[in-house]
């Protein structure tokens, strides 16, 4: 087995409402989503080599520490942005409104969190860091009575023939309950039902999907009806619904398990890291 090129023992991950911790965060951002994945920028991110856009600063930002690493906000590894319901219902929106439909699920639900802007360094991307990830935001939709999270999930990669198989897969077997189930807006709507649901290799498919939306399905997520085609992040999105009970349920009973410590309810991120 090869060896980590970090120490497990020294992440950390919390909430953080620190500006320079957050510009920390947008930077590497970039570094994935633009330098790595190929989304074309805006003159002014390239010119700051920062990820930023107009719901910055209404969302809480989760971030993923090496605490081995010198102090200051160069120990960011890893983030995650949070947007409760409460807060894009003052706004005006979600980020997702402008790819999807969610009234079925805010009609639905009156305790949303919206998950975005997901990434880590190439270094971090292993399981450790990941469970990381979701034991804060497991303990993030405790603290505020989450039920449920939703968000967009992006396949590499404009081409909807190179990604029919996974569009197809996703549909027959993941597709949200009508009930609550976000769908493309009409105008970008991609048909996710390419492919007989006969003609699939499950196994196959799924081991060909991005980490994330591997990840999301494995927790128990359902899927959208519609794909998006997102020129400017150089990807196609599906729309992800997750009940929040299921991450609760893994993430907070392995920090209990791994730590011998039980979080009691209340107890806020920024004290349980």
């Amino acid at each position: 087995m090869a060896l980590l090129p970090y120490n497990p023992d020294k992440i950390a991950v919390r909430v953080t409402t620190d500006a320079d911790e957050i510009k920390a965060a947008q930077a590497i951002r970039y570094k994935v989503f633009y330098e790595e994945l190929g989304a074309t920028p805006s003159e002014e991110m390239a010119q700051d080599k920062l990820d930023i856009n107009e719901f910055d600063p209404i969302t809480d930002h989760l971030i993923v520490l090496d605490t081995d690493l010198p102090e200051g906000p160069e120990q960011i590894i890893g983030t995650y942005r949070l947007l409760r319901q409460s807060v894009a219902e003052q706004y005006g929106k979600f980020y997702t409104s402008d790819e999807y439909d969610i009234s079925a699920l805010t009609a639905n639900k009156k305790d949303l969190l919206e998950l975005g802007r997901s990434c880590v360094l190439p270094d971090y991307r292993s399981r450790p860091i990941l469970q990381k990830l979701w034991e804060g935001i497991a303990h993030y939709v405790a603290d505020h009575n989450i039920s449920m999270m939703f968000g967009c999930a992006s396949i590499p990669g404009t081409n909807v023939e190179d990604a029919s198989e996974i569009l197809a897969y996703l549909y027959h077997n993941h597709l949200a309950p009508e009930d609550i189930r976000p769908k493309a807006l009409e105008d970008v709507y991609v048909d996710m039902n390419l492919h007989d649901k006969d003609s699939l290799n499950a196994k196959k498919i799924f081991m060909s999907m991005p980490p994330l939306l591997k990840g999301y399905i494995r927790l128990g997520a359902h899927i959208g009806d519609g794909a998006f085609i997102d020129k400017q992040w150089n990807s196609i999105d599906v729309c992800i619904v997750l009940p929040s009970a299921i991450v609760k349920e893994k993430y907070v009973k392995h920090y209990e398990r791994k730590t011998n410590k039980v979080i009691p309810a209340g107890k806020k991120l920024t004290e349980a890291s």
